[in-house]
């Protein structure tokens, strides 16, 4: 096995069901990975997160971890694994999305970017190279290269030098990944058997058994869409993932992409939309070949009130639920559901609790993660469009609340 093993377990039109295994995880397909930004998914801890909610694998964020508490906190403490007590997979972004997303605050160059803290400041540089070297000292089992992410508004003409741009960081990102990966192979530095972290010596780096993904971008041109696709393949990655979707365009463009990109991805390794999205999107990204999703949405939406249910998104703050027995939703089996009323979380909400935020964050990353198993069994079932058009027929057309 190399850094993952990748298998389709089973497939429905263009709908995948497989399985990745890292070293740590056996990750089913399709997967929805929790957002772990700071190390640490918003308002969930990391027991409910294995016990119940059972993901497999969550997101860490580079540029956040970069800047605070820094990377060399990160590494003398064992790494991210160790210094979280994460005891499955972990995927690291680049930290080029939220760079990039610093408008006023950063200089874009051929070498990399220079950006000003969000935290204090202080002038910042990432590069392909020290993305790279970031998170090979985080030692998340799936690592990005560092890409430029366009808006989705951007012009043929900008997309096409920022993709040229991207298709460049991506061969120095490979580069630099494939040397740090032999010096951690060479000095033994992945080591097996610790629930926990790679070495008892926590100023090891934490590299030698990482799997590196591409990202396609091209924002809403289709055109070249297909040419962020050939030239990343070209390069040569473990994973494909399809970046520059969900920041502003139209959800339409998001579908057109969706459906012109990935019957040209490669089959025999996973998919990944990167920061999508509603329940919807992600069911209809499924349809089309999709194996991975991430998103702030179910736990940045329980900070603000909003629920995901079998019927639709509710906004628990609605007075409607004043008095309402029933739990947020009555095919859901998570904690949340079997102990508590609609009437009580609303009562938690208003009140400032904070366990509002907390309790409604958990169910809705357990309802997304079920949804993703059902989505899988549906397609190992040969009837993925049917449990498809029911769920939409259940909940886009009956939401309370625009999501």
């Amino acid at each position: 096995m190399g850094p993952i093993d990748w298998n389709i377990e089973g497939s429905d039109g263009n709908a995948r069901a497989g399985t990745l295994k890292t070293r740590r995880s056996m990750i089913e397909t399709p997967v929805f990975m929790p957002v772990g930004t700071q190390g640490s998914v918003k308002g969930v801890s990391f027991d409910l997160l294995e016990n119940e909610i059972d993901a497999r694998i969550i997101l860490g964020n580079t540029y956040h971890l970069f800047l605070r508490p820094g990377v060399d906190v990160i590494r003398e403490m064992g790494g991210l694994h160790r210094f979280t007590s994460w005891k499955r997979s972990f995927l690291t972004d680049s930290g080029g999305f939220q760079v990039f997303s610093l408008t006023d605050l950063r200089k874009l160059t051929e070498d990399g970017v220079e950006f000003r803290s969000h935290i204090d400041g202080s002038s910042q540089f990432l590069s392909p190279e020290i993305s790279m070297e970031i998170q090979a000292a985080l030692g998340s089992e799936i690592v990005m290269a560092f890409d430029e992410c366009p808006p989705g508004d951007a012009g043929h003409e900008a997309t096409k030098n920022s993709l040229a741009l991207t298709i460049r960081w991506a061969e120095r990102s490979k580069a630099r990944f494939q040397a740090l990966q032999k010096e951690g192979a060479d000095a033994g530095r992945a080591r097996d058997g610790d629930p926990l972290g790679d070495s008892s010596d926590s100023s090891k780096d934490l590299s030698g058994e990482q799997a590196l993904f591409g990202i396609i971008q091209g924002a809403g041109h289709h055109d070249l869409r297909r040419e962020s696709l050939e030239r990343t393949v070209a390069i040569g990655f473990d994973g494909y993932a399809i970046g520059g979707l969900s920041v502003g365009e139209e959800k339409a463009v998001m579908y057109e992409v969706l459906e012109n990109i990935t019957p040209s991805m490669p089959t025999d390794a996973p998919r990944y939309l990167m920061g999508v999205g509603t329940p919807e999107d992600l069911l209809e990204a499924i349809s089309h070949g999709v194996d991975m999703f991430d998103c702030v949405m179910p736990t940045r939406n329980g900070r603000t009130g909003g629920a995901f249910t079998s019927t639709g998104k509710l906004n628990i703050r609605n007075a409607r639920y004043t008095r309402d027995e029933s739990p947020l939703d009555t095919d859901c089996g998570c904690t949340v559901c079997r102990r508590y009323s609609r009437a009580y979380l609303r009562h938690l909400y208003n009140a400032g609790e904070m366990s509002a935020a907390i309790l409604l964050s958990q169910h809705n990353l357990y309802f997304y993660l079920k949804l993703m198993k059902k989505a899988r069994a549906a397609i190992l079932g040969g009837g993925f469009e049917e449990f498809k058009a029911d769920f939409i027929a259940r909940t886009v057309e009956n939401d309370r609340v625009p999501v």
